[in-house]
């Protein structure tokens, strides 16, 4: 594993924590809606384990110019 994607995988790492504590935190100060927000950031980490597809891994992908090398590249299509 590179660098670049080490470090990928820590800022996804980052990411859906903070989205977990604040959808967390709006669900119980806001409104009760929000926990579907989290039930969904968790539906997401589980079939990425599965699938090798995570949606801000392509994000970060195309913003950094880097493509992802290995099973779960998208890059086939000629997306870039």
């Amino acid at each position: 594993m590179t660098d670049t994607a080490l470090q990928t995988q820590y800022v996804i790492r980052r990411f859906a924590g903070v989205f977990v504590l604040a959808s967390l935190a709006l669900g119980w100060w806001v409104h009760p809606a929000w926990f579907l927000f989290t039930a969904f950031v968790g539906l997401n980490l589980l079939q990425s384990s599965f699938t090798h597809f995570c949606p801000l891994e392509t994000m970060l992908a195309r913003i950094s110019g880097n493509r992802k090398q290995g099973p779960g590249n998208r890059d086939q299509a000629g997306l870039r």
